[in-house]
């Protein structure tokens, strides 16, 4: 189930950036939430720098590089799950793009488990055992 989404403007990183990026949010996410890492999806999502305005300025223009992530879990974590969750995928865009740590946002979206699917299957249904145990 855990998914992950890294917003960032095209060019503005390497690929062996991206690529360690990806990696280390994939051993993060299955750390922190305790899942099997080959669950784990984590996707490097591009946007052209002209396209990508923080503080009222483009990318392409100055404006400060400022990465944003989405995480999907499963309702039924804790507050303190999503919140170590989001502290250390912040730690991860920190520490493998060097960027501020106050440029990074991010959220954490819970998705009941009869809306989530796996292989076409609702999350609730193959998974019954384990949400309940995270409770």
């Amino acid at each position: 189930m855990p998914v992950a989404h890294f917003h960032l403007p095209r060019n503005t990183f390497s690929a062996d950036e991206e690529r360690r990026l990806a990696l280390a949010a994939s051993e993060t996410y299955a750390r922190v939430l305790d899942s099997p890492i080959d669950r784990v999806r984590v996707f490097v999502v591009h946007y052209e720098p002209t396209a990508v305005a923080v503080g009222g300025r483009l990318v392409d223009e100055g404006a400060a590089v400022s990465p944003y992530f989405t995480a999907i879990v499963l309702a039924g974590r804790t507050v303190e799950q999503r919140q170590e969750l989001a502290s250390a995928l912040t730690d991860v865009v920190v520490d493998v793009l060097g960027v501020e740590r106050k440029q990074v946002r991010g959220q954490i979206v819970e998705v009941a488990p009869e809306n989530w699917s796996i292989g076409g299957t609702p999350a609730s249904a193959l998974r019954a055992a384990e949400i309940a145990a995270r409770r």
